[in-house]
């Protein structure tokens, strides 16, 4: 049957098309270069809702969270010129990060092209390098389309962002266009070779390890994986801030490989005979700067298994590399009888023994303890609670003494970009108010995005935000004392009254000086049906879980 069709403009043909791709909330700073847009979203606003956020790198963010969350595609809406550029930041974390996005950007009309108009930018060379298809939109009846094609491009194989540049002209135009369905997802599968070749692999290993990570996950394929991995005895690590991706208290979890890798889990990797890695990139974090494996050819017999076909081989020569989606590579693994080996199920409980070593919280200098306050929050938060880091040192605390229990719990930039964490956590409230979500930030950290407490309070997402306050931009500092000892500088902050900060907004603010201080501020600010912010004032001489500041240039461990 034909489609009914009616004159729309172009920005209701755009808005109507967001809501046929199944898009309920969108992200942006509204601009002047696409009202159009606007005023076809205001038309159906009872099935999308448009977060007005403060500032485009923000609202980025929380486009990039709402991908990570959900596993579809977050939308950012922007204008042109300062408005993209300032939402770059979000983009880059999609790109590096595997995060399904859509970029919708304001554009001069075609008849000002290439003429340096009024904050005109070329989006295919800025945005070129860091997404998966960067395109314009230079006729209104292409509008479906291009819609159609950016969602199926954004969730095919690796995700990623995409870009469409929206000229002036083609917004105000009417045209009489019908609607395209909503996109499917399509992922591959393993061949029945490859996972037989793979079970030969395995069952031959002697000291086999497993490391999974990546996005394109989905619950049950994360309890089928678990499952598998405890039934064989098998150790699994995740890889750089992708922890919720197993359960930390299943017998097979032995920890995550990340920044401050545990040394005892790194010397197992290093001595694995066959490494099974599942999703993760094997990216400069989760190798520890490619050292942790050779390049290209690993000592380990490697199996690759990513569902982006140019991931394999990229880095690493891999014995075995399976282009497969993740659930249904897992789907296929749990299928395949494996005669497993007694010596694996010691191995793995002697890791196991080391992670719980690993992640008791140890002594830091001052009357706030961080580390315990993190495992206060480990023990005390539901399975389900949505946990977000943004990027400095103050992350390690969390990734090291912080059990993800839950899928889709933790939201961290795996690209360490700084200011994620707020915006993250407001993005997770807003798509999921049912779930307790807590924000962790650092001081330098909070205040690149602190405005977006404002967009918390306006929208009401009531949800915990933590500043971890020494005072310093940590991360740097205990480089520049590496490095160079003595010779400090640009790294001292001065900060503000954080509590006072979050009041002055019309949000619940909190300041803890002592540890035991902190569960009563918590519980009162979790209480109050705000957004809440609580300040922790540490000591900066505790630079690291496990170092201080003045042992940096001996490199003495306390």
């Amino acid at each position: 049957m034909q489609q009914q069709v009616k004159m729309r403009h172009g920005g209701r043909i755009l808005a109507d098309a967001l809501v046929s791709q199944g898009v309920t909330m969108a992200f942006g700073v509204p601009g002047e270069s696409f009202l159009p847009l606007l005023d076809g979203l205001h038309d159906v606003r009872d099935k999308l809702a448009f977060i007005s956020c403060r500032q485009e790198g923000g609202a980025s963010y929380m486009a990039e969270a709402y991908g990570k969350l959900t596993g579809r595609p977050g939308v950012l809406v922007v204008t042109r010129g300062p408005g993209a550029t300032n939402g770059a930041v979000g983009v880059h974390t999609a790109f590096q990060d595997s995060t399904p996005m859509i970029v919708l950007i304001g554009q001069v009309s075609n008849e000002m092209a290439e003429r340096e108009a009024f904050q005109e930018i070329d989006y295919r060379r800025m945005y070129g390098p860091m997404a998966k298809w960067v395109a314009q939109i230079d006729r209104i009846e292409r509008i479906p389309e291009f819609i159609s094609r950016a969602f199926h491009t954004a969730m095919a194989g690796r995700p990623g962002p995409v870009v469409l540049a929206l000229p002036e002209d083609v917004l105000f135009a009417e045209a009489a266009v019908a609607d395209v369905r909503s996109h499917r997802l399509v992922r591959p599968a393993p061949t029945a070779q490859a996972m037989h070749q793979l079970v030969g692999v395995l069952e031959t290993a002697q000291q086999p390890m497993v490391i999974v990570g990546g996005s394109g996950w989905n619950s049950l394929a994360r309890r089928r994986l678990q499952t598998w991995a405890e039934a064989n005895g098998l150790p699994v690590c995740t890889s750089f801030r992708r922890q919720d991706l197993m359960d930390a208290g299943s017998s097979s979890y032995v920890g995550d490989v990340g920044i401050a890798l545990n040394s005892k889990l790194a010397q197992r990797i290093k001595q694995s005979d066959v490494l099974l890695v599942v999703g993760a990139r094997l990216g400069e974090m989760t190798t520890q700067g490619y050292t942790l494996l050779d390049v290209p050819q690993t000592r380990q017999r490697l199996v690759h298994v990513h569902v982006g076909a140019e991931e394999l081989g990229k880095v690493y020569l891999p014995e075995l590399a399976i282009n497969s989606g993740y659930p249904e590579f897992i789907d296929a693994l749990a299928a395949m009888p494996l005669r497993a080996n007694a010596q694996w199920a010691l191995q793995t409980a002697a890791a196991r023994a080391d992670y719980a070593e690993w992640t008791a919280p140890l002594r830091m200098p001052g009357q706030v303890q961080y580390g315990e306050i993190v495992r206060w929050l480990s023990e005390q938060l539901p399975d389900d609670a949505v946990l977000t880091t943004g990027a400095g040192n103050f992350t390690g605390w969390v990734h090291r003494h912080f059990a993800c229990t839950g899928s889709r719990t933790q939201l961290g930039p795996t690209n360490g970009s700084m200011g994620y964490s707020y915006c993250s956590a407001l993005a997770a409230k807003l798509i999921a108010p049912e779930r307790t979500v807590v924000a962790v930030c650092g001081d330098g950290d909070f205040l690149m995005n602190g405005q977006e407490i404002a967009t918390a309070v306006q929208h009401g997402a009531a949800f915990v935000a933590l500043v971890v306050n020494n005072g310093i931009y940590g991360s740097i500092r205990m480089h520049q004392e590496r490095h160079y000892p003595g010779r400090v500088i640009g790294t001292a902050l001065h900060n503000p009254d954080f509590a006072a900060y979050a009041r002055a907004f019309g949000a619940h603010g909190e300041t803890v000086e002592q540890t035991e201080e902190f569960a009563s501020a918590y519980e009162r600010a979790s209480a109050s049906n705000r957004p809440a912010l609580i300040e922790l004032r540490i000591d900066p001489e505790g630079i690291t879980p496990s170092m201080t500041l003045s042992g940096i240039n001996g490199s003495r461990k306390r």
